[in-house]
């Protein structure tokens, strides 16, 4: 049928119909008329790129001149480059055996971990309850405006009742603080 659509002359049919039984690869190119292949026009290409036209036909090893003609065989030349602070090494060294320890490293240590303690505060716990209750309502929300809210709003308001219980004590808990510093500065007043 592809034969029929692609009009193919009775010629080019019985070539491509031999080529078939015998097991071979179909050609590229079916000459129209004649059993015999026109001679080879004159190489407007070089050599090289005639054999890899053709390779490309079929998979199979390159030659050697051809892979050895690209740049498979060209090796990037080393640049070396400094990857430290060769003075600081020469520091480092004086002082372990000098005093027999590493002084700078403790040093460093010591610095980063000051620096890592006082950029965290100790988060409040109340702040945390709240962003938690402010999350768990604007997903309630979304949930509501895509038509599910029937099914979360149980689970999310009992998750906001208790973080709300959660907020309940801790504020006792300050209130009841305060109310001990207070006493302690005014002992006579209410």
């Amino acid at each position: 049928a592809m034969m029929e659509e692609s009009k193919l002359t009775r010629f080019q049919r019985r070539y491509l119909m031999d080529c078939v039984e015998r097991g071979g690869t179909l050609p590229l190119q079916c000459h129209r008329t004649s059993s015999k292949e026109p001679a080879p026009a004159a190489p407007a290409f070089s050599l090289a790129v005639c054999q890899l036209s053709r390779l490309s036909a079929r998979p199979h090893l390159r030659p050697a001149n051809v892979c050895q003609a690209g740049d498979a065989y060209t090796r990037e030349k080393f640049k070396p480059r400094a990857t430290r602070d060769l003075e600081k090494e020469k520091q480092r060294l004086q002082n372990i055996l000098a005093t027999g320890k590493d002084e700078v490293e403790h040093k460093a240590k010591q610095t980063l971990v000051q620096m890592k303690e006082e950029e965290i505060p100790e988060p409040d716990r109340f702040e945390e309850l709240v962003n938690e209750v402010q999350e768990r309502t604007e997903f309630l929300a979304e949930m509501e405006a895509l038509g599910q809210g029937k099914k979360y709003q149980r689970i999310i308001l009992t998750e906001i009742s208790q973080k709300l219980r959660d907020m309940e004590i801790i504020d006792k808990k300050r209130s009841e603080q305060m109310r001990q510093i207070m006493t302690k500065d005014c002992p006579g007043g209410n």
